[in-house]
């Protein structure tokens, strides 16, 4: 698929060598995803439904923050929190949907260094941010089981909005160091990046210095932000769980185990996926490279699209807007 030609030539000497990367480091370098390692004959047809998802991810998406802010009946707790999960859908799956369709579709593999970061910059602090939403409709979901009458007063607009700004200062502070800190290495390998994305462990590797370091904070800072919220939305899910068959009515309490049911598989669907990624980059040496990037590609792909589903088409309130909105222009 790739020629020799790509791979950066060989230096005589080590002095021109150290010369050489210390310059591919601040010069504007053009890397090559690969895609799907092994299965570039199936990129054609993997692009399909990937596409397919990105369309129900866009449209599911921008239905939603265009119903929530028509209706002002709709300016509830749990719909401000799925405006702000529909943001970061939008912007995560805008952020690599695009570029991935012209790697399988038009055989566009070349990425710039400063577009690579950024696009880098935009997967890890909104997926992030993903989590951090999902943790926060949890406590609303929490909030309104386990303590009804007070669910306003404790969610109130200004605690939402102090909860989302903390949420994307997380996700920008925690891995704003990501482009940083690939910036500052010199590359002097393959120019070649094994992935339909510029992930971090996927980039760092084609540094010529010690990348431990790098390596492990990359992988720490995912996996205690990762746990700390999985950990805490399955607290959240189990004190529901408990308050649910606590109630009096059995009807009330299947309408509500089914609610959270649906939120808790997207939400294992997310986490799933993303721990199986981290999982391999630490110990998973032997699990093979297409399965890897064809997993790590679900967990940035799968959320955005059934997200609208899972929050919108389920959702009474959204359904009717929706379908009153679409019968007035039948008519």
């Amino acid at each position: 698929m790739f020629s020799a030609s790509l791979v950066l030539p060989k230096k005589q000497s080590g002095n021109s060598h150290h010369a050489s990367s210390q310059t591919l480091s601040s010069l504007s370098v053009t890397f090559l995803l690969m895609g799907i390692p092994g299965l570039e004959h199936l990129h054609i047809w993997i692009g399909i439904p990937f596409c397919s998802m990105y369309v129900v991810a866009v449209v599911g998406n921008v239905t939603i923050l265009a119903v929530v802010r028509a209706e002002r009946s709709l300016h509830e707790p749990m719909f401000l929190f799925l405006c702000m999960l529909s943001i970061t859908d939008l912007v995560l799956s805008t952020s690599t949907l695009p570029r991935m369709l012209c790697l399988f579709w038009l055989g566009a593999h070349d990425i710039a260094f400063d577009a690579c970061l950024t696009q880098m910059f935009f997967i890890h602090s909104f997926t992030t941010m993903e989590s951090g939403f999902f943790l926060a409709m949890a406590i609303d979901r929490y909030v309104a089981i386990c303590d009804p009458l007070r669910h306003t007063t404790i969610l109130s607009h200004a605690r939402i909005t102090i909860m989302g700004i903390i949420v994307v200062i997380r996700g920008v502070a925690f891995f704003s160091p990501h482009p940083i800190l690939l910036k500052q290495l010199p590359y002097c390998r393959t120019r070649i990046i094994a992935h339909t994305y510029c992930e971090f462990m996927a980039v760092v590797k084609l540094a010529c210095v010690d990348i431990r370091a790098t390596k492990s904070y990359s992988l720490s800072m995912a996996s205690i932000i990762g746990s700390c919220d999985a950990i805490l939305i399955g607290v959240s899910y189990a004190f529901i769980l408990r308050s649910v068959f606590r109630l009096p009515s059995r009807e009330a309490g299947f309408k509500a185990l089914g609610t959270c049911g649906s939120h808790v598989c997207v939400i294992l669907v997310f986490y799933s996926t993303a721990g199986f990624s981290i999982f391999t980059h630490r110990f998973g040496k032997s699990v093979p490279a297409h399965i890897h990037i064809f997993i790590a590609n679900m967990y940035l792909l799968v959320p955005p699209f059934l997200n609208p589903i899972v929050y919108g088409v389920r959702t009474k309130k959204i359904r009717e807007h929706v379908l009153r909105t679409l019968m007035i222009k039948v008519a």
